[in-house]
């Protein structure tokens, strides 16, 4: 892989966790296409992408680019031979997806054709999906449609495990797969398959309300796996009445053990992290 240059497409977490895989394994990309500085937060503050401080703390070139069709973009993006997406969030024209020599493979956590979309690692989770994995794909212009060149599936102990944990165990072995497949796919020799179209499922972005729970009528187990789905962002709350008004209560910490979610710390709106059962407590007072 060292005779040809390699540009990595990303943005999040999981982009990191990627790159971070991809320099263990000495295959650090030679340049690095992320978004420009966005406002995030309460306050609003312009906040660097998690792959652009990533890479100026590894010092790898990169590139903050918004419109992805700009001639000055594109100029630079020539001499770049094989182009890698990973939890990008931005669609990939098609004058893009036809610029380099060995084309754009996406690392995709699901097993594709299931959980296509902007949340596959969310959906999974909430499903309770024992059959997880990655695949390794070739992008074409259709949302993670492209024909798959590789899979694994994982089993992963201590099932749930939370959203942090899970990005960074299919994004090991996703580039595990993809430094191994790609010396035979630069010379022609891996085939890409075309996905069965008809088996896909497809998943929706992540809203700030998706944390909500109704604690009376909610299954046990599916606020659970919302606890460990929604963690850090958005995270999960409910609603309670305090001396007659309406309080939002984040849960920090909670367990599901004998058919029954367990909360046990939660944030409530204007007060300090405390104990569940000090929050009750307080309710009666």
């Amino acid at each position: 892989m060292n005779d040809f240059k390699i540009a990595f497409f990303g943005n999040s977490r999981f982009s990191v966790f990627c790159l971070e895989e991809m320099k263990k394994l000495g295959q650090t990309p030679n340049i690095i296409i992320t978004t420009p500085d966005r406002p995030s937060g309460r306050k609003m503050q312009l906040t660097k992408s998690e792959t652009k401080v990533w890479a100026e703390e590894n010092k790898v070139l990169f590139l903050e680019q918004e419109k992805l069709k700009d001639v000055v973009f594109l100029e630079k993006l020539k001499g770049y031979d094989l182009f890698i997406v990973a939890s990008y969030g931005k669609i990939v024209p098609k004058i893009i997806l036809d610029m380099p020599k060995f084309g754009v493979i996406n690392i995709h956590p699901s097993l594709l054709p299931k959980y296509r979309g902007p949340s596959p690692l969310q959906e999974q989770i909430l499903n309770d999906e024992k059959n997880v994995g990655v695949t390794i794909m070739q992008m074409d212009e259709q949302i993670d449609h492209g024909p798959i060149i590789a899979q694994s599936k994982i089993e992963i102990p201590n099932w749930p495990v939370n959203l942090p944990l899970l990005k960074q165990i299919l994004a090991k072995e996703g580039v595990r797969i993809l430094i191994e497949i790609i010396p035979d796919w630069v010379q022609g020799k891996a085939k890409s398959i075309e996905q069965k179209h008809t088996d896909a499922t497809f998943t929706k972005k992540v809203e700030k309300n998706d944390g909500l729970l109704d604690l009376e009528t909610d299954n046990p187990y599916k606020c659970y796996l919302k606890t460990k789905a929604f963690w850090p962002w958005p995270g999960t709350f409910f609603f309670t009445i305090k001396d007659n008004k309406k309080v939002r209560v984040i849960i920090k910490d909670a367990n599901y053990v004998d058919g029954k979610f367990e909360i046990l710390k939660v944030l409530p709106e204007g007060k300090k992290e405390m104990s569940y059962e000090d929050f009750l407590r307080g309710l009666k007072q």
